[in-house]
């Protein structure tokens, strides 16, 4: 783009958008072009900040015009950077954040109509104001957006009840590439006239589209929700007993999340302000929570019913049952603090990964053994949504090793946890997205027809290759 051409784009994303929403100095825009983890830097050539659908298919038309890519962007949350722009300039960023309205809110059919640059907490609260639930429940949700979430099929911890944003989706309003807007946000829980066009858009990760509104379902909010936290002796022990809780507790089972032991020392560590519960360190804790729709006392009824038979049967070694709202936040802590904790220890190697339960076991026993031969000393801290069947399995460095050494050593750690991913059937990234960080590894295990039916997909609807580009798939 020549001086004279890249003046006249500017000029006209100013006139779609307002001058103020257009920023293209190094000092306003270095916050949008670096990811949440630090781990991508990138350039922008400008970021746009549309207020409307409208005014983001104005933009769309322009950069279609110029054949600018476009990086779409919400609450910059995301842990693969999957909305980091590269590092040539030539892309621009659209900031959903102006997009924050609350457009309706339906009692009578449990959905709302949202804008994508909401902030998930926002769409939680104003649900709450009408005595229903919005399910979705983030460690980032005071800061990620409801665009985002959509555009990564984010899991969080309520998954086993309510499923994940795929599940939660009843219609999207979209702009295209080119700058035509596809208006789907009926809300209607049957609609059986064709392809479902939503569910290409949700977890794409903004390289179809522009994901602008969103039809989503509530639920009649809970009388009553109840945590509690036990210890095990296994992973398996685990396993075993969310089973056990699954047939006890039924559809009101609510999240069913699991630490390893490695991660204790480290929340007492950086966190100890933290109580952990037990007195023993136990290989295995699980966190459980429950909506009941009755009330409190059957809650707790309940709740202590599964787990004293849990420690009679010796399936659990120790228990706790929150006592109250803070001692529930307190527990929850725990489960959210371990990510931080982990990163403030210091060198560590991600992965989110999800198997079937069943597998979950025999998995984690065989990658700690192979890691073990290959990095001795190397700390494993997995934590994750075992209702799922997600977990964090992340690979600390060993103490007083070579911080640097360690990361330089990523690609081959991963090939050992990925390689062993797969061989179990399970998948590389259950909630976090490909973006970057895992394009390259997801060309090693997708099937060459996948991969074929994703380009094929990913061309018909972004011919150009201007949506999001080196994202989820090589350039076409």
């Amino acid at each position: 783009m020549t001086a004279i051409q890249l003046e006249h784009f500017l000029s006209e994303l100013r006139a779609c958008v307002g001058a103020a929403n257009v920023l293209t100095q190094a000092l306003d825009t270095w916050s949008y072009t670096e990811d949440w983890r630090k781990k991508y830097h990138g350039k922008a050539l400008a970021v746009v900040s549309p207020g409307s659908t409208e005014e983001v298919a104005a933009v769309m038309k322009a950069a279609c015009t110029y054949k600018v890519p476009v990086v779409t962007q919400g609450g910059n949350t995301g842990l693969s950077g999957g909305a980091t722009p590269d590092d040539s300039g030539l892309q621009i960023v659209l900031s959903t954040r102006r997009l924050n309205r609350i457009r309706h809110i339906d009692t009578a059919n449990d959905a709302v109509i949202v804008e994508a640059g909401v902030v998930l907490q926002v769409l939680q609260d104003a649900a709450l104001e009408c005595d229903r639930l919005f399910p979705m429940t983030l460690a980032a949700q005071g800061s990620c957006t409801v665009g985002g979430n959509l555009a990564t099929n984010a899991g969080g911890t309520a998954v086993l009840r309510y499923g994940s944003m795929r599940d939660l989706t009843l219609g999207l309003e979209v702009v295209t590439p080119d700058g035509s807007i596809w208006s789907g946000l009926r809300a209607l829980r049957k609609d059986n006239t064709g392809y479902d066009l939503k569910q290409l858009y949700i977890g794409s990760e903004g390289t179809l589209g522009v994901i602008t509104a969103a039809a989503l379902k509530l639920f009649p909010r809970p009388k009553s929700m109840l945590t509690a936290m036990m210890a095990l002796e296994s992973l398996q022990g685990a396993v075993n007993f969310l089973a056990a809780a699954r047939g006890a507790l039924g559809p009101s089972l609510t999240a069913f999340e699991a630490m390893s032991s490695p991660c204790v020392p480290l929340l007492a560590r950086h966190f100890p302000d933290l109580r952990w519960p037990f007195s023993e360190l136990y290989p295995v804790a699980v966190l459980v929570e429950i909506s009941d729709y009755d009330s409190d006392t059957h809650a707790r009824e309940v709740l202590e019913g599964l787990v004293v038979d849990a420690m009679k049967s010796g399936t659990v070694v120790d228990g706790v049952v929150a006592e109250s709202i803070a001692q529930s936040r307190a527990l929850w802590s725990l489960r959210e603090s371990i990510s931080e904790a982990q990163g403030m220890e210091g060198a560590h190697i991600k992965h989110d990964i999800s198997l079937i339960a069943s597998s979950l076991s025999a998995f984690v026993i065989e990658a700690e053994r192979a890691l073990e031969m290959v990095e001795p000393g190397a700390r494993v801290a997995w934590f994750g949504h075992l209702g799922d069947g997600n977990l964090h399995f992340n690979v600390l460095a060993p103490k007083g090793a070579d911080a640097q050494a360690f990361v330089s050593r990523q690609g081959e750690i991963n090939m050992i946890v990925h390689d062993l991913v797969a061989a179990y059937n399970g998948s590389i990234s259950a909630e976090h997205g490909i973006g970057q960080l895992r394009r390259d590894e997801n060309h090693r295990y997708k099937s060459p027809l996948e991969l074929t039916l994703m380009n094929s997909i990913k061309h018909a609807l972004d011919p150009l290759g201007r949506m999001n580009p080196g994202k989820v798939l090589v350039s076409i």
